[in-house]
């Protein structure tokens, strides 16, 4: 009874004591274990995501090819793939996910491969293995890791949708990168301000095990999940799966929208590795650029996850739409910048900075989408919507992020100025959503 009291005063504390009991969207079954699951997701999704701060394949991972003398190429090839890869899949796992009454354990499971995977990716640095040997383990390792990422995924929206009602669903991803957001913080501080002989070379390895620990952390948290059995129809073949979520796609206007308001922001996702390409080309790989970069990116998370968060429980159209917008306008200003003071080039704070910046408005983009397409999909659509969603954008992602490679032969300048122009379009394109918190 005890911790039921304690999970009820920190629901109230986190909604809002005066509409702390809504029930809008989930079953009768779930209202009365709406507080204790609403705190062990917030709970499971910041050890995720604290594991994401410290394995960032746009800031940690490059500097882990550089550590273990892999090729340079692979760098290009590590957002793409971890983002695509954990996209794909979903289109068969959101149908086999209908077959299970109970989906939490989908999420558990996976979260522990995505831990293993980590810490196979820091062995390999301990280990001494170099060259194309090492880059090519570690590539395997997060082609593997961003499958599981894939599972884990779905599983978290369909179970979130369940357990967690409309209007506090961008809540718990809000709080769960707030608390991801002030790790990382922490650590980026201690490797842009401890003496260099308090940080050696094999830090950057200890990082990975923490990342690891933190998703087996997750696991056994979100197993704790009070979930009641839910709707078993419509477990299917993958012919049945493929021919539903066309006819689907082919049917809502709104979903169409939404992908292509969504395909167009991810160039807020593209646009963040080519920012830490030009901080390394300007300034080297020392740990100290890496400190400020993870710092960077921490404190986005912390400070402005849980406003998201909020806004998008109000309307997720206008959250998607203003971070984009604000992730395009970043992209042009920081060229003018460049070209109009060019003294700043060589300061690894200008990176830092635009990082930050990135990361506030990548982290609404993110919270927005999730939160409207869960909203958007209703009581019994929920799992389908979002594979569906996750895994035509899987393959939107690599188009794009050729796209992306080719236009950085001609300068990552290029690169970022195209990707800024596709970022304010999806911007426009979102408001032309429905605002589906008013429904």
């Amino acid at each position: 009874m005890a911790d039921r009291t304690l999970t009820d005063s920190l629901y109230e504390l986190a909604t809002g004591a005066d509409e702390a009991r809504v029930c809008k969207d989930i079953p009768e079954s779930q209202c009365n274990d709406q507080p204790v699951n609403f705190v062990l997701q917030v709970i499971s999704q910041a050890f995720s995501k604290t594991g994401d701060a410290l394995a960032d394949a746009k800031v940690v991972l490059p500097w882990l090819i550089g550590a273990v003398g892999a090729p340079v190429f692979l760098i290009g090839f590590l957002v793409p793939v971890r983002e695509s890869l954990a996209l794909l899949p979903q289109i068969l796992v959101g149908g086999v996910l209908r077959r299970f009454a109970i989906r939490k354990y989908f999420w558990a499971i996976a979260s522990i491969v995505e831990g293993l995977c980590i810490l196979g990716m820091a062995l390999v640095g301990l280990s001494g293995m170099e060259g194309a040997a090492a880059g090519w383990t570690i590539f395997a390792l997060l082609v593997a890791f961003s499958l599981a990422r894939g599972v884990a995924s779905i599983a978290a929206k369909d179970t979130l949708g369940k357990t967690v009602s409309k209007t506090r669903r961008g809540r718990v991803s809000g709080y769960a990168a707030t608390a991801s957001g002030f790790v990382a913080v922490g650590v980026g501080l201690y490797l842009a301000a401890a003496p260099e002989a308090a940080r050696p070379d094999w830090v950057l390895y200890a990082l990975l095990v923490a990342a690891a620990g933190a998703w087996l952390a997750g696991a056994f948290t979100y197993s704790q999940l009070k979930e009641q059995p839910g709707a078993t129809q419509g477990g299917q073949t993958f012919r049945d799966v493929v021919a539903d979520q066309v006819r689907t796609l082919l049917s809502d206007r709104e979903l169409q929208i939404f992908l292509a308001a969504r395909t167009f922001m991810i160039a807020t996702a593209l646009m963040g590795p080519l920012f830490v390409a030009m901080a390394q080309r300007e300034t080297g790989q020392d740990l100290t650029g890496l400190g400020w970069l993870i710092l960077a990116s921490g404190l986005a998370a912390a400070i402005s996850s849980s406003f998201w968060g909020w806004l998008s429980d109000i309307s997720s159209r206008n959250t998607m739409a203003l971070a984009a917008g604000f992730a395009g306008l970043l992209g042009l200003a920081s060229l003018a910048m460049i070209a109009l003071m060019p003294q700043l080039k060589d300061a690894v704070w200008v990176y830092a900075g635009l990082v930050f910046l990135l990361g506030v408005a990548h982290s609404g983009v993110r919270i927005g989408r999730k939160t409207h397409i869960v909203d958007l999909a209703g009581k019994d659509k929920k799992a389908e919507y979002v594979a569906l969603s996750n895994s035509i954008i899987g393959v939107l992602l690599l188009i794009l992020g050729a796209f992306s490679g080719a236009t950085m032969a001609f300068g990552v300048e290029i690169g970022i100025a195209a990707l800024a122009v596709l970022a304010l379009v999806g911007a426009g394109t979102a408001l032309s959503l429905r605002d589906v918190q008013k429904d």
